[in-house]
């Protein structure tokens, strides 16, 4: 069974239903995992994805025997609690292990005694008066403000792209705080000058199996202008790293991420599934991010692209806690997903949108379609659902420049949808190797 609806759960389903009955819960009828679904013997249904009681009900109706639940508000819920409870394998945090990522200020203070020097400066505010005391404290500094909770990847505001000065900054931060009624932190921290990455690090609890690192496009348009989005697109390169990083930056992260998922086992803090963790680069190492307690989207397509084993097995090797390094094999080759998305994509809310694409067509030129927020009104013919993005095309091949072409070429037959074009584009990774160069070491 798998849980939700987005990209990143249709690149899990196609993977699961290739070895498996595949049976998929989720908000509305996407149409890739309806399509595995359908083809692997199994069945779908339309409900609440964060209702506990409902997808626990779905999986004894079903008589589910591995579970996954790979998306942040179902694990802040506590779904995979109700799962564990009534003894149906699952793949994923409880919600006490998903903290890491649903409560920020928990995650920089696990992260001040596990890695100190690799957290930004910060402070966590909790009134208008404390809001005043960081804006202070960081003088002429850039910062950035995050709130503490899930934002879907949209509600990190950072001076120079969004904010334009320390009083949007403090305007932004007294907003979050009203918002959500002084129940909750915000965190203003400083601005790190590097360049991003992502490890979609596969764990048991114990073991933990590092994949490639993952290039995440989160801006709406070309040369990362524009609103902030749930990503335009991610890469990986037929290696470890990035072009714009070093080994060491590599393995640094690498060994944050497995003190994280230690310390998180001996808090019995129930935690399996996917380490998404978000570093910069920098001249003097890596500075982290953010901690999620599950596969990124896109960059989950990423990594299934590559995955050239049984999904299922893998489940079975989580779930039973006897992951090895060896149990995911991935394909030693470049991958490049892009999102298509309507033209009102993160700037307004407009009606739904329809739009015509032929998966077979594609499939046959190497690309890979995965549905997200869209539904099949008639043969070829999808429309949008709700406000997040369409669909997303996906590919591997021994270059990066060859995944590209692929994807590209695949794109340019959905003239209805919008997509930035310098994913993957060489210009740009060029861009990030000088972001770096240009640090002071």
């Amino acid at each position: 069974m798998i849980v939700g609806h987005g990209g990143r759960e249709s690149a899990l389903g196609f993977r699961m239903a290739q070895h498996s009955e595949l049976h998929a819960f989720m908000g509305h009828a996407n149409p890739t995992l309806v399509r595995h679904a359908r083809a692997s013997g199994g069945s779908h249904a339309l409900g609440n994805v964060c209702d506990p009681s409902a997808v626990a009900a779905f999986a004894r109706e079903r008589a589910i025997e591995l579970a996954m639940v790979s998306a942040d508000e179902p694990l802040a819920a506590g779904v995979v609690d109700a799962l564990l409870a009534q003894g149906t394998p699952t793949v994923g945090p409880t919600r006490s292990g998903a903290e890491i990522e649903w409560n920020k200020a928990y995650a920089r203070s696990l992260l001040g005694e596990l890695a100190p020097d690799a957290m930004p400066e910060l402070r966590v505010v909790r009134t208008p008066h404390e809001v005043d005391d960081a804006i202070s404290f960081f003088g002429e500094r850039p910062v950035a403000v995050k709130p503490s909770g899930l934002t879907g990847g949209k509600g990190v505001k950072v001076m120079g792209p969004h904010l334009a000065d320390h009083v949007q900054a403090r305007e932004y931060a007294l907003s979050l705080l009203a918002r959500r009624g002084g129940g909750d932190s915000v965190l203003i921290e400083e601005k790190v000058q590097g360049a991003e990455f992502t490890i979609q690090a596969i764990s048991d609890g114990s073991t933990v199996v590092f994949p490639p690192c993952t290039y995440d496009y989160p801006f709406r348009f070309d040369g990362d202008r524009g609103p902030g989005t749930g990503g335009m697109g991610s890469l990986t390169m037929n290696g470890p790293t990035l072009p714009f990083m070093a080994m060491r930056h590599y393995e640094q992260a690498c060994e944050i991420i497995d003190l994280v998922v230690e310390r998180l086992a001996r808090e019995r803090r129930h935690f399996s599934g996917v380490m998404n963790s978000g570093f910069f680069a920098t001249a003097d190492g890596v500075k982290v991010i953010e901690f999620n307690a599950r596969f990124g989207d896109p960059e989950c397509m990423n990594i299934m692209s590559l995955f050239a084993g049984s999904w299922p097995d893998v489940m079975e090797r989580i779930c039973a806690g006897k992951l090895a390094r060896g149990d995911v094999p991935l394909r030693e080759e470049a991958s490049l997903v892009l999102y298509l998305v309507s033209p009102d994509y993160a700037l307004r809310t407009g009606p739904p949108y329809r739009f015509e694409l032929d998966e077979q067509v594609m499939e046959r030129a190497g690309c890979r379609v995965f549905f997200s927020s869209a539904v099949e009104v008639a043969e070829r013919c999808f429309e949008t659902v709700g406000t997040s993005r369409a669909v997303a095309l996906a590919a591997s091949a021994p270059t990066l420049a060859r995944a590209r072409e692929r994807v590209v070429g695949c794109a340019r037959a959905v003239p209805a949808l919008e997509w930035r074009r310098d994913v993957g584009d060489e210009a740009y990774l060029e861009g990030l190797r000088g972001l770096l160069a240009r640090q002071p070491a």
